[in-house]
C-alpha cells in the first residue's frame, strides 16, 4: 500500500504544480469566473473526489460494498478528467488555448494516476470480498506518508471549493486576478 500512497502523493505533487502554476498563475482562471466556469465546475468536482481519496486511502480500508463506492468514485475521477479534456479546450480557445507544458504535465498525471491504479486495483478486489465495512487501514504505512496525504486532502477542499465560488463569480473568489 506504500507504493500505492507514494504514487497519490506524486499525482498529488503534479496536481498542485499544474494548479498553482497553470491555473492559477499562467491562465488566472479564478479570475475570469462565468467565462470558465464549465472548466472551474469540473475542476472543482475532481478536486473533491481526490479529496476523499486522499483523506481516507491513508486511513481506512474500504471493504464490502464500500470498495464498490471507491470503484465509483475513481470511475468518476476519470470521467471528469476526460470531460474535462473536452471543455478546456473549448473554454480557453479565446484566451490562446491550452499551455503545452499543461498538456504534458496532463499527460504525466494520467501516467501516474494509471500507475496508481495497477496496484490498487488487486487490494480493491480484495476488499470486495471482505464484510462491508470502513475500517482502520490494516497495513503499515509511514506516518509522514499519511500526514502529508491528508494535508493535501486539505488543500484539494480548499482548492475545490476556490474553483467553485469563482464558477459562480461568488464575491472576492477571484482574487487576486478579479478584474
Amino acid at each position: 500500500m506504500t507504493l500505492i500512497l507514494s504514487l497519490l502523493v506524486i499525482q498529488g505533487l503534479f496536481g498542485a504544480f499544474d494548479t498553482l502554476y497553470y491555473h492559477e498563475w499562467r491562465a488566472r482562471l479564478p479570475g475570469l469566473g462565468a467565462q470558465v466556469a464549465p472548466e472551474l465546475k469540473l475542476h472543482a468536482g475532481r478536486d473533491f473526489i481526490y479529496a476523499l481519496i486522499f483523506g481516507t486511502l491513508p486511513w481506512i480500508a474500504w471493504q464490502g460494498y464500500w470498495a464498490g463506492v471507491l470503484v465509483a468514485l475513481l470511475a468518476a475521477e476519470i470521467v471528469i478528467t476526460l470531460a474535462d479534456f473536452v471543455i478546456e479546450d473549448q473554454v480557453r480557445k479565446p484566451l490562446g488555448g491550452v499551455f503545452p507544458g499543461e498538456r504534458v504535465t496532463h499527460a504525466l498525471m494520467g501516467i501516474i494516476y494509471g500507475a496508481m491504479l495497477a496496484y490498487l486495483i488487486p487490494v480493491i478486489g480484495q476488499w470486495w470480498q471482505l464484510e462491508t465495512n470502513l475500517l482502520p487501514a490494516p497495513y503499515s504505512t509511514p506516518p509522514a506518508l499519511r500526514w502529508f496525504l491528508t494535508l493535501m486532502a486539505v488543500g484539494l477542499v480548499l482548492s475545490g471549493a476556490r474553483d467553485l465560488c469563482a464558477a459562480y463569480e461568488l464575491p472576492h473568489s477571484g482574487w487576486p486576478w478579479r478584474r
